[in-house]
């Protein structure tokens, strides 16, 4: 059997892509990344950055000033019907009639398509109960709960079986149950092998689910490449260590390590990486305080992620993750 070229390219492949709006507003700066097929991939970037501008072209809804585009080796410029029947888009905001039943929903957007009825109505079932809706399938989607409707979004947007997902902060104004539901599902849509492009401002949903990653500031690649990789370049990691009994009046004074008291019986404790820990314990016994038990915190593409772009948006996302964790 002859191989398809297609499988051996990159899922999305984007080089020297520009965008500059009327007005002059230079929003890509030559923007070039690749992700490989089956990645879970995390797009990320302060509010005006470049993200949204990144994916609109990269979905057709906005059209770019030079570079190229290809997925899955089919330029988007030359074959854009071909290019976007590879693609499924979930977008931020809600943008189906609320008004219509999660069933009609994803079988009319399956018509569209072009996909026969027939199938299309084997397909909604799979996806609505895949996405935990098949109870919901004949209610209207107005009745249902933000999770739902997010859930929703993406049920549709499996239904032409897209080889790349694309999700624009997906979990955007959901609580931490309904977030870590819908992680649950994105795990086994990436796990059946659709490559997944993330976008999100909960640093920790990125460094959870995606295994590489991009971050986009003032219109460029300014970070790219292996989560791990990425964030093994940190030189220091933090703690938050239980004290058994309460905290002295006066905290400990441990050269290179920044020691804070979130309450009375928890430090916050950020040390360089090379540091042995036994120096900061015996820091600690010194002054009379007794660890109990000891985590490590969750903030280490947070510190990335400052670091990247410096930008006083960076910290309100950094403060967004740690509201999530």
């Amino acid at each position: 059997m002859a191989r398809n070229p297609a499988d051996s390219s990159p899922a999305l492949s984007v080089r020297d892509l520009r965008k500059t709006y009327a007005g002059g507003v230079e929003a890509l700066k030559g923007v070039s990344l690749d992700v490989a097929p089956g990645d879970f991939y995390a797009l990320l970037g302060p509010n005006g950055a470049g993200k949204s501008t990144l994916i609109g072209i990269v979905s057709s809804l906005v059209n770019k000033t030079t570079g190229e585009v290809s997925v899955f080796g089919v330029d988007l410029a030359r074959r854009r019907d071909a290019a976007m029947r590879l693609i499924g888009l979930v977008p931020q905001e809600i943008n189906f009639n609320l008004f219509e039943k999660p069933f009609d929903i994803l079988v009319n957007y399956a018509g569209f398509y072009g996909i026969p009825r027939a199938e299309a109505v084997v397909r909604a079932e799979q996806e609505l109960r895949s996405a935990q809706l098949w109870d919901k399938a004949q209610v209207m989607s107005r009745t249902l709960s933000g999770g739902m409707k997010r859930r929703l979004m993406i049920a549709r947007a499996m239904m032409t079986r897209p080889r790349l997902l694309i999700l624009d902060e997906p979990t955007a104004g959901v609580d931490i149950e309904i977030r870590r539901g819908m992680w649950r599902t994105l795990r086994e849509i990436n796990a059946a092998g659709t490559t997944i492009i993330l976008t999100t401002h909960y640093l920790e949903e990125a460094e959870s689910l995606c295994r590489n990653l991009a971050i986009i500031d003032h219109g460029r690649i300014v970070e790219e490449g292996p989560m791990k990789t990425l964030l093994a370049k940190l030189d220091v990691e933090g703690f938050l260590l239980d004290i058994e009994g309460a905290l002295p009046a006066a905290l400990p004074v441990i050269p290179g390590v920044e020691v804070q008291a979130p309450d009375d019986h928890t430090l916050d404790v950020e040390m360089p990486r090379s540091m042995d820990l036994n120096r900061l314990f015996g820091s600690l016994d010194a002054a009379g305080i007794r660890v109990r038990s000891m985590r490590t915190k969750s903030n280490r593409l947070e510190e990335l992620f400052v670091r990247m772009t410096g930008t006083p948006d960076a910290a309100a996302i950094a403060a967004a993750a740690r509201e999530s964790a």
